[in-house]
Formats: C-alpha cells, sequence, structure tokens
C-alpha cells in the first residue's frame, strides 16, 4: 500500500478522547425497567484503539480527568487491562455542579424493540481538552506515533476539542505520523455551530491519510453533494459511496485510503454487515452477510480498529478491509463498545465462517 508508516515508534495508534462510562441493562432488557446494570469505559475513539491494543500494541489516548473521581479510576484500570495507556492532566471536580466523566446510557435492544441510547454529558471534563496540557514533541517526536487516529465525535465536542484536535493533526504530520479522520456526523454536536465546524473538519481532512464515513457523514461534514440517483439496495449503496469518493479524492489528495460499512437491521438482533474500500487506486467491496448481534453499540469503531490494525501490519488492502469486517462483527457480538480479539485466528476465523469449537 502506498502508505509511509514511519518505521519507529512507540506507540501503534494513539487518539484523542474525551473518556467516559456507558452502562447497559441486564439480559438486553430496557433501561427504563432495568434496576441492574452492566457499566464499561467507553469513547469511540478508544474503542477504535483496542483492537490493535488487544494483538499486543502499545497504544495511547490523550484524555483528561477529574482529581479523585472513582469514574476516573475506573476508567484509567480499564484502559490499562485493555492495553492502553494514557496521558491526561487531572483537574478538581469543583464540587458536585463542576466536572465529570460521561454517562453514556444504552440499552441493546431485542428482536424488533430498537437500541436506545441517552447521553448524559453535562459538565463533561473532556470537553476542555487543550494541547498545551501534553508533551507533544516528545509524544510525535521522540516516542513515535504510527497512526493518529481522530474521530469527528471529540473533533465536534467543543470549541476546545476542535481546536485541539486541529492542532495535534498538524502536529502529527509534522513528525511523520499517518493521520486517521472518521467522520462521525452527529446533528446534535453540530447544531448551531455548522458554518465552523465545517471548516474545521476540511482542515483536519486535508492533512488525513486515511478517510472513514458514510455517504452522509461526507455530505454532511465536508459539504459534498450526494449522488442524484437514490435507492436503499445494497448496489445503489455500493455505487452511491463510490461516486462520493471520487469526488473525495479529487478534493482531498492527501488521503490515500476510503472505507465505510455497510449495515442493513433487520431486527435488534440480526444484521446484514459489510463494507467498502478503496485504497492504491483499487476498490475492495464485502458484501453484506447475515450476522447475530448482541449489542450493536461500537461495530463501526471494530471495523475501523481492524482496518487501522491492517495499515499497521502492512497488508493489501482487501485483507484490511476482511480483517475491518471480521472485528467489527467481533465488537457487535459481544456487550462492550469495542472488540477485544483473543488473536489474529479468532478475527480470521470470524471472517470465514468458522464457529466451530476450539479446543
Amino acid at each position: 500500500m502506498e502508505l509511509n508508516l514511519r518505521k519507529n515508534y512507540r506507540y501503534a495508534i494513539a487518539c484523542p478522547t474525551s473518556m467516559g462510562v456507558r452502562i447497559t441493562p441486564e439480559n438486553r432488557m430496557a433501561v427504563h425497567n432495568s434496576k441492574c446494570f452492566y457499566m464499561q469505559s467507553t469513547s469511540a475513539e478508544s474503542n477504535v484503539l483496542n483492537v490493535a491494543s488487544s494483538l499486543g500494541n502499545e497504544c495511547l489516548v490523550l484524555t483528561k480527568f477529574v482529581k479523585g473521581s472513582p469514574i476516573a479510576e475506573f476508567i484509567k484500570t480499564e484502559l490499562r487491562s485493555r492495553n492502553i495507556r494514557y496521558e491526561g492532566v487531572e483537574v478538581e471536580q469543583g464540587g458536585p455542579w463542576g466536572y465529570r466523566h460521561q454517562f453514556n446510557i444504552a440499552d441493546s435492544g431485542f428482536g424488533m424493540r430498537a437500541p436506545r441510547v441517552w447521553n448524559d454529558r453535562a459538565g463533561e471534563v473532556g470537553t476542555t481538552l487543550s494541547i498545551e496540557e501534553f508533551d507533544i514533541e516528545r509524544i510525535f517526536g521522540e516516542e513515535g506515533v504510527g497512526i493518529l487516529h481522530i474521530s469527528g465525535l471529540i473533533a465536534a465536542m467543543s470549541e476546545d476539542t476542535t481546536k485541539f484536535c486541529l492542532e495535534v493533526a498538524k502536529a502529527a504530520k509534522r513528525h511523520g505520523t499517518l493521520v486517521s479522520f472518521d467522520l462521525n456526523h452527529r446533528a446534535t454536536f453540530w447544531k448551531g455551530r455548522e458554518e465552523e465546524l465545517s471548516a474545521a473538519f476540511h482542515e483536519i481532512a486535508s492533512v488525513a491519510d486515511v478517510l472513514v464515513g458514510n455517504e452522509e457523514d461526507f455530505q454532511l461534514c465536508l459539504g459534498f453533494k450526494g449522488p442524484e440517483a437514490g435507492g436503499k439496495d445494497v448496489t445503489s449503496k455500493i455505487a452511491n459511496f463510490q461516486e462520493m469518493i471520487e469526488q473525495v479524492r479529487e478534493k482531498y489528495s492527501n488521503a490515500k485510503v476510503f472505507g465505510t460499512t455497510l449495515r442493513q437491521v433487520i431486527s435488534a438482533n440480526e444484521h446484514l454487515w459489510g463494507g467498502i474500500l478503496l485504497a492504491d487506486g483499487k476498490w475492495c467491496i464485502e458484501e453484506p452477510r447475515e450476522i447475530q448481534v448482541m449489542d450493536r453499540i461500537g461495530g463501526g469503531d471494530g471495523f475501523t480498529g481492524g482496518l487501522l490494525y491492517g495499515l499497521i501490519k502492512g497488508w493489501e488492502p482487501e485483507k484490511c478491509l476482511q480483517f475491518g469486517w471480521a472485528t467489527g462483527v467481533l465488537a457487535a457480538s459481544s456487550l462492550n463498545d469495542y472488540a477485544q480479539p483473543a488473536d489474529e485466528k479468532q478475527v480470521w476465523d470470524i471472517y470465514a465462517g468458522n464457529a466451530r469449537v476450539q479446543r
């Protein structure tokens, strides 16, 4: 692949992020009528890192913590257990109405009852991230990072995080780090900031080597016009995405890899899951296949994590797509938001459809 991954680095992948926790009802119950919840440490960006970290690569999150918070300690413990390093200053809570870590309250759904997500993010400490809080020259220069991954969620979270993502992306490029950008549009984050965020996302996309997002993400985040021909079938979706990316390639010539997932929801427990990748000027398509779903949250992050792992390994585009497809399935087959492969063989068995017992 024509990406120039730097040869020497400590961290395979690093990301800016705002860490929080997610609580999920047991036994696929709904939130409003549950009494017992499973809690996990979460963020879209750290979820992407988890594929590479589980497979032995050191990864890093750039974040921020509330000093003395038991939730902060829970998050740190969880990250350490996932082989993810963290750097971030600690700030005083400032009383009960001060800073805190976000709570993501979500159920998994069941059958025709769709999953529901409720975000509780007021006072979130991660919204105040600043580049001055990190030794950027040490991290990207002396220690080194293979890929910096930025999500549209952290990039759009606040004026501070938007500025931080722009500055850290530029610093990464100065030191030969590849930049991955998952556009990840969220209307609630963009409300009232459309013009400002459109300019910022354009700037990040201009230095990105890898761009991930569906057709709508590219339209809403970067202002591209979608194809006039519609259609909800898989063939139309693939054709529309390909047409869109041809426009994107022309405007963002620095990017060499473009990817997206294909998802059709049959029920909360059953999806059709596929993916598309353009790299080295070659289109690779993973036609949607039927998969069983335990919890859909994090499937897209699992896909991106597997894709970036393949890039770190220097695999050919088709192999990267296949691995990303399978790590997306792995995330969706877990109550956790992230894919946590035991080894590469487990991922390739998923891709091959081999669910036979391993003894």
